[in-house]
């Protein structure tokens, strides 16, 4: 058991969108069962501000989202910076989008946030950066295009072991202003998340920081979620001090891991997306990674850089 709790950090954050729901642009609701609903753009407005705060629910609170303009070769856009000194909580522990929940109509809701470490999902995640999370209160995030029904409430509150009364379910879909600026704000877990599958252990990422583009937004699903991914495939930035006693295996980890690393890399996500006849299990997961990965080890002092922002595909994706 973690000495942090996420759930009760990320509580008192989901309070600000309760206590003054005008000034996010959410609605908040009840569920049958009495479970807190706030929609942060399936039917209301949302916008950056939401979309900040969405971010650090993801990340359980243990970790700040800031909001501003970044440049990436000529073009000056939106972004969000990331920061974090419990990675492998914040990132995995809690922001990690692991929970696939299905609804009785079949669709499928990205559940991610806090709650997940109560429920423990996926169990194999939690056990790698040995955390688990002790709270009566939890908080949920969804990326889906509809607010959550009776029985997708029942299925996750059974999962953690909370009752609907002390859970707070926060959605927002990704063709949203909420949702395309937290998709973003997932640049740090995406870049942590490719490390680990490189053989780098969570655990010894002591602090992490990243930033990436906030796309503009498309009514399109397709188009926003492929515009999500090549703003950190082609514009994130991601940046960890690590404890490593082998500095030649650190280079070669940090050398294989940006999204340039991948056969797949050098064409707009939408594109890559259809030539995969819209299957993301025909893309080589090697690409999704950010498009730079800084690693300080402070051993040694020294800092190991690779990979490269793209700006022009970038600009294509965006819709320049």
């Amino acid at each position: 058991m973690g000495a942090l709790s996420v759930n009760q950090m990320a509580w008192k954050i989901a309070q600000k969108f309760i206590d003054n729901p005008e000034f996010y642009g959410v609605t908040v609701s009840k569920s049958t069962a009495g479970a807190t609903i706030v929609d942060a753009g399936v039917n209301t407005s949302g916008g950056f501000q939401a979309g900040k705060k969405l971010t650090e629910l993801c990340l359980g609170g243990a970790g700040e989202a800031q909001l501003g303009f970044k440049t990436y070769g000529d073009l000056n856009f939106p972004s969000i910076t990331i920061s974090t000194d419990h990675p492998a909580i914040a990132a995995l522990g809690s922001q990690f989008a692991g929970w696939r929940i299905k609804e009785p109509d079949g669709s499928i809701a990205i559940g991610s946030g806090p709650i997940r470490a109560l429920a423990l999902k996926p169990k194999d995640v939690f056990e790698e950066i040995g955390y688990m999370d002790v709270s009566d209160k939890a908080v949920l995030t969804l990326e889906s295009n509809k607010l959550p029904s009776d029985a997708l409430i029942e299925k996750v509150t059974t999962a953690s072991g909370v009752s609907a009364q002390n859970l707070i379910a926060v959605v927002a879909p990704t063709a949203s202003i909420a949702g395309l600026t937290q998709v973003a704000g997932r640049v740090v877990e995406v870049g942590i998340h490719k490390l680990r599958t490189l053989g780098l252990s969570p655990k010894v990422i002591r602090y992490a920081i990243g930033y990436a583009p906030i796309p503009p937004l498309s009514k399109d699903f397709e188009v926003a979620m492929a515009r999500t991914n090549d703003a950190i495939l082609y514009g994130g930035t991601v940046y960890c001090t690590v404890d490593y006693d082998d500095e030649t295996a650190l280079q070669k980890i940090v050398e294989q891991a940006p999204s340039m690393a991948s056969k797949d890399y050098g064409k707009p996500f939408l594109q890559i997306f259809r030539e995969a006849d819209k299957d993301f299990y025909k893309i080589d997961h090697g690409l999704f990674s950010p498009a730079v990965i800084m690693i300080n080890n402070p051993k040694t002092g020294k800092t190991f850089k690779a990979g490269k922002i793209n700006p022009e595909v970038l600009a294509e994706s965006l819709g320049f």
